[in-house]
């Protein structure tokens, strides 16, 4: 059986994940459950990413419940299934999607390899990953929800670690899970806040102030609120038509809180 520590022992070649040496252009987005639009965050994030003039690559990390294709009403040819069976490597697989004007690696809805992979694998794959990521300004992992193993140590290769979350219980407390258990693994990564679905701003810094006194009092560390966006029926309508929000709606709320959280990450 593996164990925390031999988890805590994967690293790539000529690079330590435990001393903080991250790829600055890699960034995941985790969120500890599903449901609240991680994957729609993620593409309206390399989205907005991509109209300020960054090349993105956007990776679905969601392999058993993958849907960026899907969001997109984008045929890809291969998907990281091909990668984990080893008949493609990675950068075979990779789809430019015209609406969001960046590239993709799509997931294989359905199925659990990536959940499944043998550390080892997983170690090849974050390699890879990161050796590919070299052809990009940014690399956005859309990472699935949960604690799994393969969440983890693939988030753990991102310079910066988005939690999305809402003001939900349930998505506060596996938001505070998430951040507990990665800061206790990874020490040294970085993580943020994004607080989704807020009927207002200042609700979303409420909400935000809630999971940070949980997380100064009981992990004594304090990940920064990285942006807050706003409740917006559009966001339903856009992801139904296979539309991206920054195409249909662009002046909407979501979409500027959205582009504003985008641009902070470039200025940073």
């Amino acid at each position: 059986m593996e164990t925390e520590t031999e988890e805590l022992k994967i690293v790539p070649r000529g690079r330590n994940l435990k001393s903080g040496r991250k790829g600055q252009n890699m960034i995941a987005v985790a969120s500890g459950k599903g449901g609240v639009g991680k994957t729609w965050f993620s593409v309206t994030l390399a989205h907005a990413l991509s109209a300020f003039k960054q090349k993105v690559l956007l990776f679905d990390g969601d392999l058993g419940l993958a849907n960026i294709d899907i969001q997109l009403g984008l045929m890809a040819k291969d998907d990281l299934g091909s990668v984990i069976s080893e008949s493609k490597t990675l950068n075979q697989v990779v789809t430019h999607s015209d609406k969001t004007h960046c590239d993709i690696i799509a997931g294989r809805s359905g199925s659990a390899g990536l959940a499944s992979m043998p550390i080892g694998r997983l170690q090849i794959l974050g390699e890879d990953l990161s050796l590919l990521a070299h052809n990009y300004n940014k690399v956005i992992l859309d990472m699935g929800a949960g604690l799994e193993k393969s969440v983890r140590i693939l988030s753990s290769l991102a310079e910066k670690i988005i939690v999305l979350c809402t003001d939900e219980p349930t998505s506060l407390t596996d938001a505070y899970a998430f951040i507990k258990i990665m800061s206790m693994q990874y020490p040294k990564c970085n993580l943020y806040i994004v607080v989704n679905q807020a009927n207002s701003a200042r609700e979303g810094e409420r909400t935000y102030e809630t999971l940070l006194k949980a997380c100064r009092n009981f992990l004594k560390i304090s990940p920064p609120l990285l942006g807050v966006i706003r409740r917006d029926t559009r966001v339903r309508d856009s992801i139904r038509s296979q539309m991206p929000l920054l195409s249909r709606y662009p002046t909407s709320e979501a979409a500027e809180d959205v582009v504003a959280i985008a641009r902070k990450l470039i200025s940073e």
